[in-house]
C-alpha cells in the first residue's frame, strides 16, 4: 500500500499514535533509549503556518491541536463533541524497489533518496490541501466551503517491524482547519478517503520524476514505477513484512481487505531497536549474500534505456511507397517501354528516360519521408 489512511477516533488514542511515532523510529541511533524521545516530525501546511507552527513536531503542541487548542495561545479553534475525531493519519510508502536503493546506496545517494521522498510527501498533501479539503458551517453543517489551509504533522520513518528497509511517512491530518474568514472548523474526512489514490499517485509521480533527473533509470507503468537497477527477487527478499501477511492469509484463508488487515494483526511483532550503522551493514550483507553488486546494476540499468533506443530505431522498417506512388511509376515505366519501339535511339534512348524516370521516384520518396 503505497498510500493509505485512517482515522484516530479519540483524543488518547491520538495521543498513544504520537507515542508510537517516536518508538517506532529507532532508525535515528538513539537505540533502546529512544522510547523517551520526540518523533522525528515536523509541521506541515498553511493551518499550521497561520498558528507559527514550523520545525520538529512536539508532544504538547500535537496534544493542543488534538483537543482543538491554539497551541501557543491556549485559544480554542474548533469545539470537540463527542463524536469528533482528533484527525486522520495518511501514510506514503516509497516502492520497494526505491527503499532497497536506499538501504544500499551510498551516504550521498540515501540523503538524495530520502529529500526526494520528502519533497514528493509535501507535493501530495499539499495537492489534498489544495484540491480536497473541506469544512462545514452553518445549521446542520448545511454550507460546504473548501478550507484555507491544512494542519499536518509529518513523521519519517525508514524501516518495517521486520527490520526492511521502508522509507515511509506518516501525515498526521489534524481535524481542525482554516476557513477563509479567518475562522476555524471541522473537516468533511468523506473528501480526504476519496482523495486517498489521488495522493498516493500525486505522491508517486513526484517522487518518480525527482528521481529520474537524480540519475536513476525508472521503468513506469501505470500510475506507479519502480527503478529498474534493483531487481525484483532482491525486492521481495527485502519484504520480509508482507510475506509474513501473506503466508498468514493463505493459512487462515484470508481472502479479503479486512481478512489481510487480521492476517497483518496476526503477524504483528514488537519493534525491535537496533543501531543506524547496524542495519545498514546488515542490509548490505545480504544482498551481498544474494549476490547483488549495486554499481554494476546501476550501470546496466543506464544502458537499457539507450540500448532500446538504438533497437527500435535499427528495427523501424522502411518507409512503404503509397499505393499512388507505386501506381504512377508502374504508369511512366509501361509508357516508356511502348514508347521505346517508334525512337529512333532504340535501347539507347530507353535507357536515358529509364533513368530520369528513376530520379523522379527518388524524389517522391524523400517528399513520402518529409
Amino acid at each position: 500500500m503505497v498510500a493509505s489512511i485512517s482515522a484516530r477516533k479519540s483524543v488518547a488514542a491520538a495521543v498513544s499514535y504520537f507515542k508510537h511515532m517516536a518508538s517506532d523510529e529507532y532508525y535515528t541511533g538513539k537505540g533502546e533509549q529512544q522510547s523517551e524521545a520526540e518523533a522525528d516530525g515536523e509541521w506541515a501546511g498553511r493551518g499550521a503556518e497561520r498558528l507559527a507552527l514550523e520545525g520538529p513536531v512536539s508532544k504538547r503542541d500535537f496534544e493542543a491541536m488534538l483537543n482543538g487548542l491554539d497551541p501557543k495561545t491556549g485559544a480554542r479553534l474548533t469545539q470537540i463533541g463527542k463524536s469528533h475525531a482528533p484527525g486522520w493519519d495518511m501514510t506514503f510508502s516509497a516502492p520497494k524497489s526505491v527503499s532497497v536503493m536506499w538501504a544500499l546506496a551510498p551516504e550521498a545517494d540515501r540523503k538524495q533518496i530520502e529529500a526526494a521522498h520528502r519533497r514528493a510527501v509535501h507535493g501530495a498533501t499539499t495537492h489534498l490541501e489544495d484540491n480536497h479539503a473541506f469544512t462545514r458551517r452553518g445549521k446542520g453543517g448545511a454550507v460546504r466551503e473548501p478550507v484555507a489551509g491544512l494542519t499536518v504533522a509529518r513523521f519519517h520513518h525508514h524501516t518495517s517491524r521486520d527490520l526492511d528497509p521502508q522509507l515511509h511517512t506518516h501525515a498526521f491530518i489534524f481535524n481542525s482547519a482554516p476557513r477563509r474568514d479567518g475562522s476555524w472548523g471541522s473537516l468533511v474526512s468523506r473528501d480526504l478517503y476519496k482523495a486517498q489514490k489521488e495522493a498516493g499517485a500525486v505522491y508517486r509521480a513526484h517522487l518518480a520524476n525527482e528521481l529520474e533527473r537524480g540519475g536513476h533509470a525508472v521503468e513506469r507503468f501505470g500510475t506507479t514505477f519502480r527503478l529498474m537497477a534493483i531487481p525484483r527477487d532482491l525486492e521481495r527478499a527485502f519484504s520480509k513484512r508482507r510475506q509474513a501477511i501473506e503466508q498468514a492469509a493463505d493459512t487462515h484463508g484470508y481472502r479479503t481487505p479486512k481478512g489481510l488487515e487480521q492476517a497483518a494483526l496476526r503477524t504483528r511483532q514488537a519493534k525491535r531497536p537496533a543501531q543506524r550503522a547496524a542495519l545498514f551493514d546488515a542490509w548490505k550483507q545480504e544482498a551481498r549474500t544474494l549476490g547483488f553488486d549495486l554499481a554494476k546494476a546501476r550501470l546496466q540499468a543506464a544502458r537499457a534505456p539507450a540500448q532500446a533506443q538504438q533497437t527500435n530505431t535499427a528495427a523501424r522498417p522502411a518507409p512503404v511507397p503509397s499505393a499512388d506512388r507505386v501506381l504512377a511509376s508502374a504508369q511512366r515505366m509501361l509508357g516508356l517501354i511502348a514508347g521505346a519501339s517508334s525512337m529512333p535511339s532504340g535501347g539507347a534512348g530507353l535507357q536515358a528516360r529509364l533513368r530520369e524516370n528513376a530520379k523522379t521516384d527518388d524524389r517522391d520518396r524523400s517528399r513520402e519521408r518529409d
